[in-house]
């Protein structure tokens, strides 16, 4: 895949198949976290993998489904969760810019992964008290974000957006996630 191919079809991703993410897939995407760029090359960026079936188990219920959608269409069901999660973490003991550095390394970690055709979903509506407890942070390690990953069960793909649609994504009619995205006029003054 090329790669605005790979950009252009790693989107989010909230059903998958109960098929495992194998360790080849997760050495990736720790590496792409490890030679992520990063503010004065200061690395504050941790990973905490939740790959066995129990833990990922534990961490469902603490973390919230597309928000733009109803629960009943937005949450997988039992037979469509993730099989991995990643908590992305920030050490707090290093000093920087580390949601820069934090959205730079989720970028990494997501396109690794999709490489290999395993789907993700960042997750920032999350029980950071709960998570923090289960995971066994640290003082100094802050919970960023939680990824859920997995081979996809559904596609998703880009839209125009339009003033009917507006930034929501939606389900079409075969539960397939719509993601309308401005245009590049919109987004873009070339000077």
């Amino acid at each position: 895949m090329d790669l605005m191919e790979l950009l252009t079809t790693r989107r989010t991703y909230r059903r998958f198949t109960q098929k495992p993410v194998p360790a080849d897939v997760i050495d990736d995407i720790i590496e792409a976290v490890r030679l992520s760029s990063c503010g004065a090359n200061r690395q504050a960026v941790r990973l905490v993998i939740a790959s066995s079936p129990e833990v990922v188990a534990q961490i469902q219920p603490l973390v919230k489904w597309a928000a733009y959608l109803p629960p009943e269409q937005g949450t997988p069901k039992p037979e469509e969760q993730p099989t991995l999660f990643v908590a992305v973490v920030q050490d707090t003991s290093i000093p920087g810019d580390l949601d820069t550095d934090t959205g730079i390394a989720l970028a990494n970690l997501t396109l690794a992964a999709w490489a290999k055709g395993v789907g993700s979903c960042i997750m920032g509506a999350i029980d950071r008290n709960k998570l923090t407890q289960l995971l066994g942070l640290k003082e100094n390690e802050k919970l960023h974000t939680m990824v859920a990953m997995g081979y996809p069960a559904h596609s998703s793909r880009v839209v125009p957006m339009t003033e009917a649609t507006g930034v929501k994504y939606y389900l079409d009619g075969n539960r397939d996630y719509c993601v309308p995205k401005r245009s590049a006029g919109d987004i873009a003054r070339i000077l």
